[in-house]
């Protein structure tokens, strides 16, 4: 029956999960090029009409990849944080380490996500995926400065404010490296990051006193 057979045999969730890699292959490595349905079923080896089978629009697929590449990422950076123990200071610099370091620091990552951030103005889906993600990110932040604060003894600040701001920072950093490695070093993107958090830390510090005077 040749190839196609031996797909057919496959799970469900096995061909998917080989779309999904697939779909990521294809956009790391062509960006917007690699946005083809008959690219992604070549890589995957899986017909065009079993891509339809299992996903009802190319958004739907692509949707699909997005999140599962996002939520990966996350994962890493989950793992690289547990690692660093208890405490919380190290736990907030092994989250900036580990997100602005490879995997997540890596051009060939840029490529996909310029995909999916132009597909988000007109897909419902991406929109969805984006919104999800973004704030699995946040919680995540949220969680660490709220641990950071805690053990300083300093006044909490707006935790959802300083997430966004903290994830604006980084996101910043992360596609002017990939669109040119030569302006700073991954070592200089962690130190900024390190150094909003001791301006953050102070400027609560300062709060309180003012207040107690």
């Amino acid at each position: 029956m040749g190839e196609l057979g031996k797909f057919e045999r496959k799970l469900p969730e096995e061909r998917r999960r080989a779309l999904i890699e697939a779909t990521l292959a294809c956009l790391a490595r062509e960006g917007h090029a690699g946005l083809s349905i008959r690219k992604i079923s070549r890589e995957a080896g899986i017909s065009v009409g079993l891509i339809n089978h299992h996903y009802a629009s190319k958004d739907e697929l692509v949707g699909h990849a997005y999140e599962t590449l996002s939520l990966g990422l996350l994962a890493h950076i989950r793992d690289k944080v547990e690692a660093a123990g208890g405490d919380p200071r190290a736990r907030l610099s092994a989250y900036f380490r580990a997100s602005l370091s490879a995997p997540v620091l890596e051009r060939s990552t840029l490529r996909t996500w310029v995909v999916f951030w132009g597909m988000i103005d007109h897909s419902t889906i991406m929109t969805e995926v984006h919104d999800r993600t973004y704030a699995e990110y946040r919680r995540l932040l949220e969680t660490l400065l709220a641990a950071v604060w805690e053990a300083s003894g300093r006044p909490m600040p707006d935790l959802r404010l300083a997430a966004i701001g903290l994830v604006a920072i980084h996101d910043g950093l992360w596609l002017e490296w990939c669109l040119n490695p030569q302006t700073f070093s991954s070592e200089e993107a962690i130190g900024l990051c390190e150094q909003w958090t001791d301006s953050m830390l102070a400027t609560q510090a300062g709060m309180s006193e003012e207040r107690q005077n």
